[in-house]
């Protein structure tokens, strides 16, 4: 059996930033370190850095004995600065750049007057906090949702989340276009988001079954899935080597391995290594 990892698989340039920022951080400091929200979508990052004494805290409000406040790479809504601020906390803001940019898009959208539209996942943290920037009368187009069930106005803003499909934002463009008077768009996918679907998507057409490795909470993760099924291949989402089933690769001459942008490379080698011995 032939085993492939796609390019590009792994940690993503925003994700590798905030990782290193909490270990550093957990060197520096022997206690008082939290994560707002788990650093990454991946369970066994967050665990070893809760050996390391980061913990995991939920709410911004929270009076726990913070001392350090690690921003993850997800971004955080200005609401949550405000919060810390004048409470002697020291915040390592480690939001990727490249959200940085898409909340910076959505503040510019609003304050010139146009309704943002943010295409997206609602509940995710990183679309949350764009939407602390957006303005009262933002919206969130989910992959399955429809300009019909809007109220569209005639002056629009569209950003995407950064670890969207283009394929998705590419067809609330095409809905909304015709409802807008005038319409800005910001392509605010990330670099490396589009590298590693269109890899993944590549690979998925030359293989017999797919591996997807990711923290089984990770949306972009899940992305990857769905784009291999959309290829007419099997594939199967899993977090850790131990979920791997025989039987899923009984036919197989060729499997791919791809990884989501919260998926540790030692994560990918590891299953990449069970595979060999299956």
């Amino acid at each position: 059996m032939k085993i492939i990892i796609s390019e590009g698989s792994g940690f993503c340039f925003g994700v590798k930033r905030a990782i290193q920022a909490a270990f550093d951080t957990a060197d520096r400091e022997k206690s008082g370190v939290f994560t707002l929200g788990p650093i990454i979508h991946n369970p066994q990052v967050v665990s070893r850095l809760e050996g390391l004494g980061v913990r995991v805290l939920d709410n911004a409000d929270a009076t726990d004995d913070v001392r350090v406040l690690i921003i993850r790479s997800h971004g955080v809504g200005p609401d949550v600065y405000e919060s810390v601020s004048g409470r002697g906390i020291r915040v390592i803001d480690a939001t990727c750049p490249f959200v940085k940019t898409a909340q910076s898009h959505a503040e510019t959208l609003s304050r010139e007057g146009y309704q943002v539209i943010i295409v997206g996942d609602r509940a995710h943290p990183e679309v949350q906090g764009i939407l602390g920037y957006a303005g009262q009368d933002a919206v969130v187009f989910g992959k399955d949702d429809h300009a019909d069930r809007f109220s569209i106005k005639r002056k629009v803003g569209i950003i995407s989340q950064t670890t969207q499909s283009f394929n998705t934002l590419q067809r609330v463009i095409e809905e909304v276009l015709p409802l807008a008077g005038e319409l800005r768009i910001f392509n605010t996918i990330c670099n490396a988001t589009r590298k590693r679907q269109y890899e993944t998507g590549k690979l998925a057409e030359s293989v017999d079954v797919m591996v997807v490795v990711g923290g089984k909470n990770s949306a972009n993760t899940r992305r990857l899935q769905n784009l291999c099924e959309a290829q007419g291949v099997s594939a199967y989402h899993i977090e850790t080597a131990q979920e791997l089933q025989p039987e899923w690769f009984n036919d197989a001459q060729t499997v791919g391995i791809t990884g989501g942008a919260s998926t540790p490379d030692w994560i990918i080698q590891e299953v990449a290594e069970h595979l060999r011995e299956l």
